[in-house]
Order: structure tokens, then C-alpha cells, then sequence
């Protein structure tokens, strides 16, 4: 048996090089620090990774998120459909616009919103569907899409977790009205913090756009005398800099190798952990869904009581980085069981899903042979646990 803090692995790690300092370093010396030309360039670069679409830098995923909303129009009266498991962002990026979330409850083996569940959810007041790809699996977008078109509901996609990912052939974030991206640190790529907003239709990247710099008529460059300009709309402060433009650029250009890393270590895991019981990882179950390979997620079948938190207690002793993803299923966190009320057993696979799994590190920051110590750690504390 290891012995305990022998090593440091973390469950996210930046991986920043010395091109990526010289990038932001670079942008520094440059007159525009804020969306400037080189959060253009990363728009671009950002569209032709996805292989379409019209980008909009933001500061962050929810950021974006909740410019769709405001661009919807969502408000008192409207209802959002959305998946019962994610980050609360999801939720919060459309509560605050002061429309109701009604959450449906999701699939057992991906963590996807359930198509069936969706379609039966849609009522006189619902305004949009949006669709998260959980920890980066793709949704059914297929299904989803002939559901949205049927009754001409706008979709938002939630992509923060799954750069990469790709459904039939096609990028996730390119199949509903809009999409949001997440550069957060312990993502597939980093902007230090940040998010992308995209859209197949130009005016309505072009209206985010608006939205994002307090819904000014005109930018510094539209501007015929500085400093004059008109305000025509509600809008935020959304946007990003220079330096997490520069950042981000830099990092898009690693992403193929970052992408294999996770690909090589997500076999890796698999190879390690077959034949054994007591648990199941989270994977794609339709060939048309490509992982993105954030995280792996291991889900423990009927475990006893407190086992799921015993394991985050101990492999962390051992210099293993865990995660969840997410404590509690939206509806139940306080805020909204609080709001809306909750009842036990009413989103049983978002409930499953909460409770008994946690998600190892699979970025390019874990070598092979992390992922053994990782297993090897995992399934002898498991089996001491059982006992």
C-alpha cells in the first residue's frame, strides 16, 4: 500500500507554458486591454475549431448564459426547461431573469436531460430548452432538436464542460439557437477565467454582442465622434480582456493535444478498472456521441450509507484530487428546494447520480502511471470500506 500525501494530484491543473505567458505578457504592451482585437481573433479562431458558428467573447460560461436569456426575452411568466443535474449556473443564468426553471430529470448513464422526460414537461408557458452536455457527454441532439422544432422553442446549449465533444458528427454548441463555453481553470482549455458565447445566426451573436457591453449603439469603432453614443437596450458588463484573449488563443492551439491526453488517460482508467464491481463510469451509450473527456465519472452501485463521502475523505489523503459533480440535484439545492419546493424521489437519476458517484482527474496534467496509483488507491480503499 502507498503511503499517504506520497503524491500531489490534483483534480484540475492549468497547463500553462512558456507561449502562453508570452501571449499575455505580449498583449500587456498593447494600447486595448479589453475587448479588443485580440478577443476578435479569438472569436474567429474559437468559430473555426467548432467548424461554424458566430462567437462572442464573455467573461464567463454563465456570463453567456445569462445573455441569452436576456436576449430571449425570458421573464416573470416563463418557464425554462433544463436538465435536473448541473452546476447551478445553469439555473441561476435564467432564474435571475425571473423566469421559473422546471427541471426534468435525467438519463442513469450519461447525465443527460432525458428526451421523454423533456417533451412531457412542455407547457403553455415554457420559453426555451436548455440542454447541458454533462461532464462532457453530448445530449441526443437529435431528438432534442426534433422536440424543440415541433413546438419552436429556442435552445441554449450548455458547454462548459464538453470542448470537443461532438454529436453525430457535429460539435456540440452547434445544433440550438445559442451556446455557451467555459474557460474556467480547470477546463479543457483556460483563459484564466472566461467564457464563449456562439450562435449559427449572425444577428443574434451580433445582439449578444450589444448585450454584453451595456447595449451601447455603437462600439469605440462604429463611434463617428468619441465618446458619443447612445444606450438602446438593458445590457451588462460582459466582457472579456485582452490578456484572457490572448491566454485563451494560445491554449486553442493545444487543444488537439490536450484532447488525446484525456482520450489516452479515460482508456487508461477503463483499462485498470475492468472487471470490477460495485461500480460503473459515466460513458457515452449511443455511437453518435463522442466524449469530450473532462472528467471520469464513477458512479457506485447501491453503496452503503456514506460510503460515496468516506472515499472523498480518504483518496484526498493520498494526494488524490476528487470531485462531484453535483452535491445535490438543482431543485434541491437550498435555494431552490427552499423557492419551489422538493420532494424526494421525484428526479431519481439526478438523485443517483448526486449521491453515489465523484469524478477523478483525467486531464493532461495526470500521467499513466498516476492513473494506476489512482486505482490501485481507489479500489483497495474501496474494498477496506466494504469490509
Amino acid at each position: 500500500m502507498f503511503e499517504k500525501n506520497s503524491r500531489e494530484i490534483p483534480f484540475g491543473k492549468p497547463m500553462i507554458n512558456d507561449v502562453d505567458r508570452a501571449q499575455v505578457a505580449k498583449s500587456l504592451q498593447d494600447p486595448i486591454l479589453t475587448h479588443g482585437p485580440r478577443c476578435e481573433l479569438f472569436e474567429s479562431t474559437f468559430a473555426n475549431f467548432l467548424g461554424g458558428g458566430n462567437c462572442v467573447t464573455t467573461s464567463s460560461c454563465t456570463a453567456a448564459l445569462h445573455l441569452f436569456n436576456m436576449h430571449i426575452n425570458t421573464g416573470p411568466g416563463d418557464e425554462v426547461i433544463l436538465p435536473a443535474i448541473s452546476h447551478v449556473a445553469t439555473a441561476h443564468a435564467l432564474e435571475i431573469t425571473g423566469a421559473k426553471p422546471i427541471f426534468v430529470d435525467c438519463d442513469q448513464y450519461t447525465g443527460n436531460i432525458d428526451p421523454n422526460a423533456l417533451a412531457s414537461a412542455i407547457g403553455k408557458a415554457t420559453r426555451a430548452i436548455c440542454v447541458v452536455h454533462y461532464n462532457g457527454i453530448p445530449a441526443d441532439m437529435t431528438s432534442i432538436m426534433a422536440i424543440a422544432n415541433k413546438y419552436g422553442l429556442p435552445v441554449l446549449e450548455d458547454c462548459a464542460t464538453s470542448l470537443g465533444g461532438t454529436w453525430d458528427g457535429t460539435h456540440v454548441g452547434l445544433f440550438g439557437d445559442g451556446a455557451a463555453f467555459s474557460f474556467y481553470p480547470a477546463k479543457h482549455i483556460t483563459s484564466a477565467e472566461g467564457g464563449m458565447f456562439s450562435s449559427q445566426c449572425a444577428s443574434t451573436a451580433t445582439a449578444i454582442k450589444r448585450l454584453r457591453g451595456f447595449c451601447y449603439d455603437r462600439s469605440l469603432n462604429e463611434r463617428k465622434l468619441p465618446g458619443i453614443y447612445d444606450v438602446n437596450g438593458l445590457g451588462m458588463n460582459f466582457r472579456m480582456s485582452e490578456m484572457q484573449a490572448a491566454l485563451g488563443t494560445s491554449q486553442l492551439k493545444r487543444a488537439p493535444a490536450f484532447f488525446s491526453a484525456r482520450l489516452r488517460n479515460f482508456n487508461a482508467y477503463k483499462e485498470c478498472l475492468k472487471d470490477q464491481d460495485g461500480f460503473r463510469i459515466l460513458e457515452p451509450v449511443d455511437p453518435r456521441s463522442k466524449n469530450s473527456y473532462y472528467c471520469l465519472t464513477v458512479v457506485l452501485n447501491k453503496p452503503k450509507p456514506g460510503l460515496r463521502n468516506d472515499l472523498l475523505a480518504i483518496l484526498p489523503t493520498y494526494g488524490i484530487g476528487v470531485s462531484v459533480h453535483y452535491p445535490h440535484p438543482l431543485p434541491r439545492l437550498k435555494y431552490y428546494r427552499e423557492k419551489y419546493g422538493y420532494i424526494n424521489g421525484t428526479f431519481q437519476n439526478a438523485e443517483l447520480i448526486s449521491d453515489t458517484s465523484f469524478n477523478f482527474p483525467l486531464g493532461p496534467h495526470v500521467s499513466e502511471d498516476d492513473i494506476y496509483y489512482i486505482c490501485e488507491i481507489f479500489l483497495n480503499t474501496l474494498q477496506d470500506l466494504k469490509e
